[in-house]
């Protein structure tokens, strides 16, 4: 039986997922479909989830899958306590989520970046009625103030870009 090639990890190695702190991760439809929208919106697809629901309106981009990806990423804190979405924005054939773990009470389980991601990503499949994503996703440890504000900035400005995506058709 021929050996299957090895899986490039692109974690870090010995680091806990489950520390506090900021992660940057991108998330892929499965074979890179372009599932989430219409047409280029005129502005980012995601916001602050600090905001009030009503808030924020959806552009008519999104399509019905999109939609639901929305609702899975802002269940996130329904869902996780300790875990909040700072920012995120949702790309024809991938999402954006820069994700906060917050420090955990001492008796309170640790919820790690695989466990969010991964009932985020069952929740929208499942809801979808779809496998919607690759298996895994990348994820990028945000080390200090102007690593936070690049990746902010690039979340922002990633729908104007998309013609030149590495993700784009």
């Amino acid at each position: 039986m021929p050996k299957l090639p090895q899986r490039k990890t692109l974690r870090l190695p010995n680091y806990d997922y489950s520390t506090a702190g900021v992660y940057f991760v991108t998330i892929c439809t499965r074979d890179k479909k372009c599932l989430f929208w219409q047409t280029a919106p005129s502005a980012p697809v995601g916001a602050a989830i600090s905001r009030p629901p009503n808030a924020v309106e959806l552009p008519a981009a999104l399509t019905a899958q999109g939609v639901i990806v929305d609702q899975a990423i802002q269940n996130i804190p329904r869902f996780y306590s300790a875990i909040s979405v700072d920012r995120y924005v949702i790309m024809p054939n991938h999402v954006h989520i820069l994700l906060r773990i917050e420090p955990r009470a001492a008796n309170s389980r640790p919820n790690g970046l695989s466990t969010v991601i991964g009932q985020m990503k069952r929740w929208a499949s499942a809801q979808c009625r779809i496998a919607l994503w690759q298996r895994s996703y990348h994820d990028h440890v945000i080390r200090g103030d102007a690593d936070y504000r690049e990746i902010w900035q690039y979340i922002d400005t990633n729908p104007a870009r998309w013609a030149e995506d590495c993700y784009a058709p």
